[in-house]
């Protein structure tokens, strides 16, 4: 089972619109049988998930979803991006108990995570209704997140990104072993694979 759509509550779905597609999301939607039922689709860039809003859509009251989760990279870039496109994030903050954010504002320390720790730094902000998102940085994902038999990536962008990781990793194995190493497919293919999967990479 995959999550394919999130439900957000809006009151006004043409400004919505505006705003995620400002975000720089892809619009895969908008479909409005008659004058009482739309439906809007979009995706964040590099999401297997979408969000979907519109009229006649969601029972719950505008503004009421929280915790929305998004996860980046690079937390103080995604800060930026999302500033010169309008969205108002918060300054970036961690946590003080260092395991995963409390709700609403408590327990924010400016700044990113000491460590720079993968999960450990956040910002958050929110859409015209109040519907409140997080921004999550992770740079490594913890054993047994992701099936070891699968690897998939959501975009150009996310595989050329693995490539270039593999790239520079695969410098250093053949800096170590003082050769070059004809297999490299098989070797960047390797690391891909572990990378996403949690594993331990090739060495």
């Amino acid at each position: 089972m995959k999550l394919e759509v999130v439900v957000v509550p809006v009151s006004d779905v043409d400004r919505a619109k505006n705003f995620y597609t400002a975000l720089g999301w892809r619009l895969d939607a908008d479909v409005a049988p008659d004058e009482n039922f739309r439906v809007v689709q979009l995706t964040p860039p590099g999401s297997p998930a979408s969000v979907i809003f519109g009229t006649a859509i969601a029972s719950q009251a505008p503004g009421t979803a929280q915790g929305l989760h998004l996860v980046v990279d690079d937390i103080e870039a995604a800060h930026e991006e999302l500033k010169q496109r309008g969205a108002e994030p918060s300054d970036v903050f961690h946590d003080a108990g260092g395991v995963f954010h409390h709700a609403g504002t408590d327990a924010r320390v400016p700044g990113v995570d000491p460590d720079r720790g993968s999960y450990g730094s956040f910002l958050s902000f929110s859409d015209p209704d109040g519907n409140g998102w997080v921004l999550q940085e992770i740079t490594a994902r913890l054993p047994g997140r992701l099936d070891s038999a699968t690897t998939a990536f959501a975009s150009a962008e996310d595989l050329a990104g693995a490539m270039r990781r593999a790239a520079a990793a695969h410098g250093k194995h053949e800096a170590r072993t003082g050769k070059e190493d004809p297999d490299w497919p098989d070797w960047y293919a390797r690391f891909m694979v572990s990378e996403q999967a949690g594993t331990e990479p090739p060495v």
